[in-house]
């Protein structure tokens, strides 16, 4: 008998946000439906959950799914720290009633740097302005320098000096690089610069969101996912390519 294809269980943060819980779920659709063109004949579950905020949570998300049907659990986050690390690696060990193995996080990758430009170019993005890249933030070093290595991505996909504000839980504060930026933009005495850009790299509309629109940029990106439009290809293609590299440690 042929093993079953596993279920794809991506799991976000969680928001409060109707914006950003739209833009999410948009994702899944999206996912869900790219994954039934890759297996026709028999598509494998698709299912969403959240380590934080909102319901369902990780377990109530896995036993949502047939008995014993295997599972991916692949982390709808943008760098792997507390949440990979911690809550989803052992609510994974925790489970009992299926195989179950967890993927890396989405970022870094090359694509998010693309869709990242993009949403740059979207907002208006000028030869002259200096752009400052928004992310999360963590306690995790190893999601720090995730970051620090998205970061890097969008300088080459760019071709520009990208800057690094984090919006909790590490330095520099995201309002210190914007300032920062600002001044060598606009150094005492000289005439005035280019704007001040902040290059969203969240994954939807949310608190921290709200947080990067409130630290003094002139122009603030939208994050990767947008309410009500279509999810950026790239950013499903980087969730299956997650879901197939853990599948393939399942077989």
């Amino acid at each position: 008998m042929a093993q079953r294809i596993p279920a794809l269980v991506g799991i976000s943060h969680g928001t409060s946000s109707p914006e950003g819980q739209r833009a999410v779920r948009g994702l899944r659709d999206a996912v869900a439906e790219a994954v039934a063109q890759r297996h026709p004949d028999a598509p494998p579950s698709v299912r969403l959950g959240h380590v934080d905020v909102e319901q369902p949570d990780v377990p109530a998300t896995l036993a949502s799914l047939d008995a014993g049907e295997p599972a991916v659990v692949v982390p709808l986050l943008l760098s792997a720290g507390y949440h990979v690390y911690v809550d989803l690696t052992e609510a994974v060990a925790d489970e009992s009633i299926r195989p179950v193995v967890l993927s890396g996080a989405l970022g870094p990758d090359d694509r998010l740097a693309t869709v990242l430009l993009r949403r740059l170019e979207e907002a208006g993005l000028r030869d002259d302005d200096r752009i400052v890249l928004a992310v999360a933030g963590s306690s995790d070093v190893r999601a720090v320098e995730d970051c620090r290595d998205q970061a890097a991505r969008l300088a080459a996909a760019s071709g520009r000096d990208i800057a690094l504000g984090f919006l909790s839980a590490a330095e520099p504060r995201l309002p210190d690089a914007v300032a920062a930026a600002r001044a060598e933009a606009q150094p005492t005495g000289a005439a005035a610069g280019g704007r001040v850009v902040v290059a969203n790299y969240l994954l939807a509309p949310g608190y921290f969101d709200d947080l990067a629109r409130a630290a003094g940029a002139d122009v603030t990106a939208q994050p990767l996912l947008v309410p009500d439009e279509p999810a950026p290809p790239e950013v499903v293609d980087v969730v299956l390519d997650r879901y197939a590299a853990a599948s393939a440690r399942l077989a």
